[in-house]
C-alpha cells in the first residue's frame, strides 16, 4: 500500500514493503485519497515526491487480480474497471497545485511507468531498475489516456515507438541521455536525495499553486481533454 510524509514542505509519498506494488482497486483508492489529502493541504512551496521501497517502483495492474475472476470475460472485465479506475489518479497528479518528483529507485512498468510520467520530473538510478511498456508483449491494448500522455510528455517519436511497439526495458542512463528522465544517479540513496534536493528548489520558488497547476493543463491539452479537466484562466487579481 502507500503512505504519506510531511517534511517541512514536502510530501513524500511511499509504495511500502517489498512487492511489486501493482494497482488493483484497493491500491489505486488508497492512492487516489492520499493525492486529495495533498492537494488539500497545500500551500504555496509544497512539493511531492513519490517513491517506493523494494526493487519495484510499480509493475502497473495488478493482472492477478484481474485473472482471480475465473474466466477470460471476468478477467477483460476486471482489468478494464482498473483502467477506469486509474484514470482519476493521473488526472490528480495532473491537476496537483504543486511540482511533482518521481524517485524511481526500481523497475517502473506499464502503469506504474505511467504514474512516474506523469510527475513533472522523473529521477533514476542507472544500477538497477527499467522503464518498460509491457503491453505489446503480453498482448494488451493501451488506454487512449496513457497514449496522449506518451504523446504529450516524451517528444521524440522515436523513442515512443520503441518503448511502446517494441517493448524496449530503458535503463537509467539511456533514459537520461534520450531525455526521458530529468537525471540518473548510480544508487538508491544517490536518486532520493537528489529527488529531495530538485523538490526544495523547486518549492523555494513559492509559486501559486493553482497557476501552477492551470499551467500544466496547458502543456498537455490533450491529455487534459481525455481526462475530462477545464482550464481556468486567472487574473492578476486573483494571485
Amino acid at each position: 500500500m502507500c503512505t504519506l510524509e510531511k517534511r517541512g514542505n514536502l510530501f513524500i509519498l511511499t509504495f511500502t514493503g517489498e512487492d511489486q506494488h501493482r494497482f488493483n482497486p484497493n491500491v489505486i483508492g488508497s492512492l487516489l485519497s492520499l493525492l486529495s489529502q495533498i492537494k488539500a493541504e497545500a500551500t504555496r512551496g509544497s512539493a511531492l515526491i513519490t517513491q517506493a521501497q523494494g526493487k519495484f517502483f510499480s509493475n502497473g495492474f495488478d493482472l492477478d487480480w484481474a485473472q482471480a475472476a475465473g474466466s477470460e470475460q471476468g478477467a477483460a472485465e476486471r482489468l478494464r474497471q482498473m483502467v477506469d479506475l486509474f484514470k482519476p489518479v493521473i488526472a490528480a497528479l495532473l491537476s496537483l497545485p504543486m511540482p511533482t518528483v518521481a524517485a524511481i529507485t526500481g523497475h517502473a512498468a506499464a502503469g506504474g511507468f505511467v504514474l512516474a510520467l506523469s510527475h513533472d520530473y522523473l529521477i533514476m538510478r542507472k544500477d538497477r531498475g527499467v522503464l518498460y511498456m509491457s503491453e505489446v508483449d503480453i498482448a494488451l491494448t493501451i488506454p487512449d489516456y496513457f497514449n496522449a500522455l506518451f504523446r504529450e510528455k516524451i517528444g521524440d517519436a522515436s523513442v515512443r515507438r520503441d518503448f511502446l511497439l517494441r517493448g524496449l526495458k530503458m535503463k537509467g542512463d539511456e533514459a537520461e541521455k534520450r531525455g526521458v528522465v530529468e537525471a540518473a544517479y548510480g544508487g538508491e540513496a544517490e536518486v532520493r536525495q537528489a529527488s529531495v534536493r530538485l523538490a526544495e528548489n523547486l518549492g523555494r520558488r513559492k509559486w501559486h499553486g493553482e497557476v501552477y497547476a492551470e499551467i500544466r493543463k496547458g502543456l498537455h491539452p490533450q491529455l487534459s481533454a481525455i481526462l475530462g479537466l477545464t482550464h481556468k484562466a486567472y487574473s492578476i487579481s486573483r494571485l
